[in-house]
């Protein structure tokens, strides 16, 4: 038996801080009390908040892909993803895996199944700092996508599939000049050449996307995935995400899709990113927006992991209404219960012991240690 007591913190619970301790036996939190006690790992008055829960990172793969046409070894990019991850206060992280080929990318397959092994292996080896599971991004247009999620929806690590699509005039780019203009540099592509790419895209949309969508439903509720589905922008897409039985909607690109999304019991994810830099990328809504309007649940970092913690601590300097229990429940309670792990995400008597101190002093919070099940990883 392990016995951990942590004193003199700032524990972030779900509706209030209070300076407390918190009692952790064999990896599970089996006391919390407010006011001093004698014994105990001093936090000297930081904050102590829940592991936090990622549920769409695509961190993994720009390990492994670090630039274009440079593949690192799986393992070693796994290895330096979950350092980052963790020393994030991140816990538990879904790790995004690309499925289906593209023109960019016709070997994609063999890719994602290097990443998928290496996932599988880490925990094997013994030296994950936080736990793994796996997030199947289904690329709708392309023609093999059913076949290479089909190769991967039952593994044991598989928690989470989304459906997307990025056809240019669809969803996330609905504006065709706002795609070129974001794309255009990128690609170092001719007017001519990127009408020619918008074209074949549109295609593979016409020909792949319905079919392939139907499938990957059917089989991710046969096997009983959560699902997600991603930038829907109009009523129509909600409407056709709740007949799908989706759980999570991944970055709603209006208000219109977010406000429909959360009268359908469907759980709002928008960026930490699009947070802490006030807009989106790629110009959509804001999340702070919907934050404001009482329609956000799940933050999830997408490609800065270390925007999860600093999200969760601008969020009640800019927005009345939100206080820091409820900040924190976007990137822990929130995204646990929408993933169905109902074993973390909350400083509570029978929660997995998974811990991050935090120093709030500065103008960025500082990871001080984390601990997952009571030991410390980081």
């Amino acid at each position: 038996m392990s016995e951990l007591v942590i004193k003199n913190a700032r524990l972030v619970l779900a509706d209030s801080v209070v300076s407390g301790s918190v009692r952790v036996r064999d990896g599970v939190i089996t006391d919390i009390a407010t006011g001093p006690v004698e014994q105990g790992e001093d936090f000297e008055g930081d904050y102590l908040i829940p592991g936090i829960v990622e549920l769409h990172t695509d961190h993994l793969e720009t390990h492994y892909r670090p630039r274009p046409g440079v593949f690192w070894d799986p393992l070693a990019a796994l290895h330096a993803h979950d350092v980052q991850i963790a020393g994030s206060g991140i816990t538990t992280v879904f790790d995004a895996v690309r499925i289906g080929s593209d023109v960019d990318m016709p070997e994609m397959f063999e890719h994602s199944r290097k990443m998928v092994e290496a996932i599988r292996q880490g925990p094997e080896q013994g030296w994950l700092r936080a736990e793994h599971f796996l997030h199947l991004r289904c690329e709708l247009p392309s023609h093999d996508v059913f076949e290479h999620f089909e190769a991967f929806a039952d593994h044991p690590l598989t928690k989470l599939a989304s459906v997307m699509d990025h056809t240019p005039g669809q969803r996330q780019f609905r504006s065709l000049e706002d795609y070129k203009r974001f794309y255009s540099k990128h690609m170092g592509q001719s007017e001519a050449q990127m009408q020619a790419y918008i074209d074949a895209r549109q295609a593979e949309h016409e020909q792949h996307s319905a079919k392939n969508r139907t499938a990957i439903v059917s089989l991710a509720q046969k096997l009983g995935l959560a699902l997600a589905s991603h930038d829907d922008a109009t009523i129509a897409h909600v409407e056709e995400a709740a007949e799908n039985g989706i759980a999570i909607a991944e970055f709603p690109t209006t208000l219109e899709a977010a406000a429909a999304a959360k009268d359908a019991g469907i759980a709002v994810l928008m960026g930490a990113p699009n947070v802490v830099r006030g807009r989106s990328h790629s110009g959509n809504i804001s999340a702070s927006d919907l934050v404001a309007a009482g329609l956000l649940d799940i933050l999830s970092s997408d490609y800065v992991p270390f925007a999860l913690l600093q999200a969760v601590f601008l969020l009640p300097q800019r927005i009345d209404d939100i206080g820091l229990p409820e900040a924190v429940a976007l990137v822990t309670r929130n995204p646990a219960a929408a993933a169905g792990l109902v074993d973390r995400g909350e400083i509570a008597i029978g929660k997995r012991a998974d811990l991050v101190r935090v120093s709030g002093q500065g103008r960025i919070p500082a990871v001080r240690s984390v601990l997952k099940q009571g030991v410390r990883v980081s």
